[in-house]
């Protein structure tokens, strides 16, 4: 098919894609990667009045620690993601998450911020970003705000709190603890395809090797990013051995909401996701007690 009529506006900063923002509302749409806004302009899934391209704003392609915190332009390629030393040697969740998105020309142009913008639970990075427990920046005609990854996404698939006057701007993610892990795991009919379920998990451990904090976050197994608290709080103060991990595991597949699709019957997906949540905490433990 064909997309329907729309303006087309390059902003040059972020003040002007903000001010466009402001002044066409709900009617605009931000294009950055593209990859899941143009297939929705060409069924006709999405009508914008006005679409503004925020491809050249390179002030937003960036990634550097500071303060105790990673921070990540939302305009970021998820193809640099997956190359930089940084992340892979810091942030290996993040590389685990980049490298499975899709395929290489698409990873070439897609960005880290449209990804979490577009509010797919079949995305990768929501995942990880509730597993870490990431603050993303809104900036709009007021300025900034912070937004705890948890309040981000809504009720409802595909919606944020995002505000239509508002562009998210930059992803800010702690910096890891002493022997700190995290991994993501993703089944898939063929590479380069949507989850069949998705799990990302991500812990942190004391002296002792009791768990100080834990995320694990589901994809693609609901109509939102879900947020598995229960089995997260069946691993605090827990030394992470395998029984716990396989309580935990099991709390997360009842957490999940899966329905039956072409992708498998619901109750398949359940049964993946325990499986990856096991793998996915083994690994981290096992980064976390300075393993690969």
């Amino acid at each position: 098919m064909i997309p329907g009529p729309f303006d087309y506006q390059v902003a040059s900063s972020v003040a002007e894609a903000i001010a466009l923002l402001d002044q066409h509302g709900a009617d605009a749409k931000v294009l950055a990667g593209g990859h899941s806004l143009i297939p929705l302009l060409r069924f006709r899934l999405a009508s914008p009045a006005v679409l503004v391209d925020i491809n050249r704003l390179r002030d937003l392609e960036y990634m550097q620690e500071a303060d105790g915190t990673l921070h990540i332009g939302a305009l970021t390629r998820e193809v640099d993601l997956e190359a930089s030393d940084l992340i892979r040697r810091r942030y290996p969740i993040l590389a685990d998450t980049a490298r499975v998105i899709a395929d290489p020309v698409v990873r070439n142009w897609a960005t880290i911020g449209g990804n979490l913008a577009h509010a797919d639970p079949a995305n990768d990075h929501p995942a990880t970003m509730l597993a870490l427990g990431a603050q993303l920046v809104a900036t709009g005609p007021t300025g900034q705000r912070l937004i705890p990854i948890e309040q981000f996404f809504t009720d409802s698939s595909f919606e944020t709190t995002l505000q239509p006057n508002e562009l998210l701007t930059e992803i800010r993610i702690p910096a890891p603890a002493e022997r700190s892990g995290g991994a993501y795991l993703k089944l898939e009919r063929k590479v380069g395809d949507y989850a069949i379920a998705g799990v990302a998990a991500y812990v942190v451990l004391d002296g002792a090797g009791h768990v100080t904090y834990a995320g694990i976050g589901l994809t693609n197994v609901g109509p939102t990013p879900i947020k598995a608290r229960a089995a997260e709080q069946l691993l605090l103060g827990s030394t992470l051995d395998d029984a716990v991990i396989a309580q935990a595991a099991r709390q997360a597949a009842a957490e999940a909401q899966p329905v039956s699709d072409l992708r498998g019957p619901a109750d398949y997906k359940r049964a993946m996701v325990e499986t990856l949540t096991m793998r996915a905490l083994r690994q981290a433990r096992s980064r976390a007690t300075g393993g690969a």
